[in-house]
């Protein structure tokens, strides 16, 4: 396997769950829960793709005992990937749309389902195959107009702000230094591990960022090559990482688009 001859094959999760589109959507949102998914392909009988749920999706599954379907929350994926494809244009459409995951089958013709390809699988075999392509600085390459939120403010409403921005996660600032991170799937590990009864006694509108909110954050330097924050998010399963001064002020953000974005130019 060479960096610059990759295959979509050769780097998709081919054990990536999927669920079937009769079966509940508390299953979905367990599968979800139990194996950290950002996406649940949906399968028919025959294993041919029907369609995708998303983690977000499922938040609106409040009972567990709920009678929807997987199908009845389930959506057309915007992009799918097939096996003898080549990987890098795969992640160039991937992060022109957005999308951090997709689902893969085996050819435009044959929609059984083969597994998932993540840019987090196209940036791990880059880091073994072709790290040259990682050599310039963080600084070169990270975002430096950040979105934060304070450890004050309501959960809720920056749950809500990450929806409408598509974010995967925000950086916590209080005087400028990051003092940590809350994600999407803080969100939904939150709501998914408390059942009905506790949510009704539970005020969701008064949770502050604070109790809820990652506190032991991996950061960076502007100066750290981008081979070493690839290799933090491969090691750590994340997908963006705040970068920070000497005095822990919060200067930047790098996440995996900004990795692939430097590998595919």
């Amino acid at each position: 396997m060479r960096g610059d001859h990759l295959r979509v094959k050769e780097i998709i999760n081919s054990k990536h769950p999927a669920i079937h589109g009769d079966d509940p959507a508390t299953k979905a949102r367990a599968l979800v829960r139990d194996y950290g998914l950002r996406i649940l392909p949906v399968v028919d009988e025959d294993r041919k793709l029907v369609g995708l749920i998303s983690r977000d999706s499922l938040l609106t599954i409040s009972s567990s005992v709920s009678p929807i379907q997987a199908k009845g929350i389930m959506t057309d994926p915007k992009y799918v990937a097939f096996l003898e494809q080549d990987a890098y244009s795969a992640v160039k459409q991937m992060i022109n749309l957005d999308e951090w995951f997709v689902p893969a089958v085996s050819s435009p013709q044959d929609k059984t389902y083969r597994g998932v390809l993540g840019l987090n699988g196209f940036i791990d075999a880059i880091v073994r195959t072709s790290p040259e392509k990682l050599a310039k600085e963080v600084s070169a390459i990270m975002s430096v107009n950040v979105v934060c939120c304070s450890p004050d403010d309501e959960a809720e409403q920056v749950w809500r702000l990450m929806r409408e921005r598509s974010f995967s996660g925000l950086p916590v600032v209080k005087k400028e230094k990051l003092v940590g991170m809350i994600t999407q799937k803080d969100q939904f590990e939150s709501k998914v591990s408390s059942g009905p009864e506790s949510r009704k006694s539970r005020s969701w509108g008064s949770l502050k960022v604070n109790a809820v909110m990652k506190k032991n954050v991996v950061t960076v330097e502007p100066s750290v090559k981008a081979i070493s924050i690839a290799k933090a998010m491969i090691s750590r399963d994340i997908g963006r990482v705040p970068v920070t001064d000497e005095k822990g002020k919060l200067v930047g953000m790098v996440d995996r688009e900004d990795i692939v974005r430097l590998i595919v130019k």
